[in-house]
């Protein structure tokens, strides 16, 4: 049996189209599920749209329609752009789906019977558009610290959930998984900010809006957003406390939660707090990406400074934008977007590096060989670096994509096809075609190219899916071995140029 590998991005908020930096969280999350999958994994890939709320209830009124019909027009969007943006999800969740509204209700009642949520009265300073509550000293310039817009107060009757009773057990829990929480500085974030100064029980319904799941034992409440939204990760897979199916102890403890750097408290002290309550195994890792912000800052509305993945595909392709925003973000800080920037690497690596190098291997090919290529094993000292380079990239890439450093793991890629443009130098293929006695070398220098293409094409896959296709159909193979094969015999096609050097001016 495959080794299962389980995992999924934060479920996207129905209040707007989401922009190219909360798209870049589902093609992060797309890049990893299909290298696990290409290694040999059993992968699930779940992402989807949390729907409730009273900002969607707004909103919906603000629109003239009702909250229903709100939330079906931006989730067909958001996944209208999750599939525009070529991701390979195994399933796109809402959270008004009737079942997991009927799992939500019975894991609030279990809790509830459990007596880890009791009905209590909540006062306290609230951001609707975060639907979050804040203590006085939680605020930053008496603002909301998470958004920067202004709080209210607001007192209501509603349940809490005895988050402070799993406060030891979750810090314990944490600091004998160094792995749980990455990067490390967020694991650092969450034990100093907020665990070790002391949990306080969490509200976990509301009564001032409709515009959710209600409690069964007291429909005037309605569940509160992180307790259905959470839940989300086993409501799908077969949880149920009642009794779960074989597929959810087949898939769970997920192996990665992806999320955003903003809501990792959430996932990683109110979700582990839930899950322990209901005697289930936590995920092995949460990951709390960094943003993808335009030079000016954060991307909001209200600067006009928003990108949209849709719009940039329609300008640049799918796998151009792929390949910026896996590439430029670090692996714990913020990345940049300009379109300047996106031009740049375009032209840089996907024109020059990569597309110059099939395109003129593949042209030689034709003009020499009449596309007919095979290993005739006339070797020389030039040859080794490149040989080398190419039967060590799956271990390269292997330690990056381990630690999810994507943007190194693309970068080991493009040495090698950065050796073999070398190489192609260093050979002179050009040269050794006038020469009769040299045609074997020739075809020899050609193969190695058109095989290192090959295997640097393998590891593209993940990264590039679309592109990676189109080299595949140009060498006309369908060999996904992570070596250098010896013994195949080629039969090129046409040579297609794979991107279009853009005029920056323009």
């Amino acid at each position: 049996m495959k080794e299962k590998f389980y995992i999924t991005t934060a479920i996207a908020y129905t209040s707007s189209k989401p922009h190219i930096g909360n798209t870049y969280e589902i093609v992060l999350a797309d890049a990893i599920a299909r290298y696990k999958r290409l290694k040999g994994y059993d992968v699930y890939f779940q992402t989807g749209t949390d729907e409730h709320g009273e900002k969607i209830e707004l909103k919906a009124k603000e629109a003239g329609v009702s909250p229903q019909e709100y939330v079906d027009g931006i989730a067909s969007e958001i996944k209208s752009i999750w599939d525009i943006m070529n991701t390979s999800y195994d399933k796109f969740v809402r959270t008004t789906d009737e079942h997991h509204e009927q799992i939500v209700q019975k894991i609030f009642q279990r809790m509830l019977q459990k007596g880890d949520i009791y009905l209590g009265e909540y006062k306290g300073l609230y951001c609707t558009p975060c639907e979050s509550f804040w203590t006085e000293s939680q605020l930053v310039d008496g603002k909301c610290p998470d958004c920067g817009r202004d709080v209210e107060i607001k007192s209501e009757e509603a349940y809490f959930f005895r988050l402070s009773k799993y406060q030891d057990q979750l810090i314990e829990y944490i600091e004998t998984h160094p792995e749980f929480i990455q990067p490390e500085a967020r694991k650092n974030e969450m034990i100093n900010n907020f665990l070790k100064p002391g949990l306080q029980d969490l509200c976990v319904s509301r009564t001032s809006f409709d515009w959710g799941i209600p409690v069964l034992d007291n429909p005037k409440h309605v569940v509160y957003v992180w307790l259905d939204a959470l839940t989300n990760y086993i409501t799908n897979i077969g949880y149920d406390p009642d009794g779960s199916s074989q597929e959810f102890f087949n898939w769970w403890p997920a192996d990665l939660h992806l999320i955003g750097k903003d809501i990792i408290r959430f996932h990683t002290i109110y979700w582990p707090c839930f899950l322990m309550s209901l005697d289930l195994p936590l995920p092995k890792q949460v990951f709390g990406h960094p943003w993808l912000i335009m030079s000016d800052g954060k991307m909001s509305k209200s600067r006009g400074n928003v990108i949209y993945a849709d719009d940039l595909v329609h300008e640049f392709g799918v796998d151009a934008v792929r390949y910026y925003v896996l590439h430029e973000i670090p692996f714990a800080s913020d990345g940049v977007f300009t379109k300047e920037l996106l031009i740049e690497r375009t032209n840089g690596d996907l024109v020059n590096i990569l597309g110059n190098l099939v395109n003129r291997t593949i042209a030689m090919a034709k003009k020499y060989f009449a596309s007919h290529l095979e290993n005739r094993n006339v070797v020389e000292e030039v040859d080794s670096e490149l040989l080398s380079m190419v039967n060590g990239l799956e271990e390269k890439v292997e330690a990056r994509m381990s630690h999810l450093e994507i943007g190194a793991a693309l970068d080991e890629i493009f040495e090698v096809l950065r050796r073999s443009n070398k190489y192609i130098d260093e050979t002179t293929p050009w040269t050794l075609a006038k020469e009769e006695d040299k045609k074997e070398r020739l075809e020899t220098v050609l193969y190695h190219l058109i095989e290192s293409i090959r295997v640097c094409a393998v590891f593209l896959s993940p990264f590039l899916p679309e592109t990676s296709e189109k080299i595949f159909q140009q060498i006309h193979s369908t060999n996904q071995e992570f070596q250098f094969n010896k013994n195949t015999i080629y039969d090129l096609n046409e040579p297609e140029i794979l991107f279009q050097r853009i005029d920056g001016e323009k």
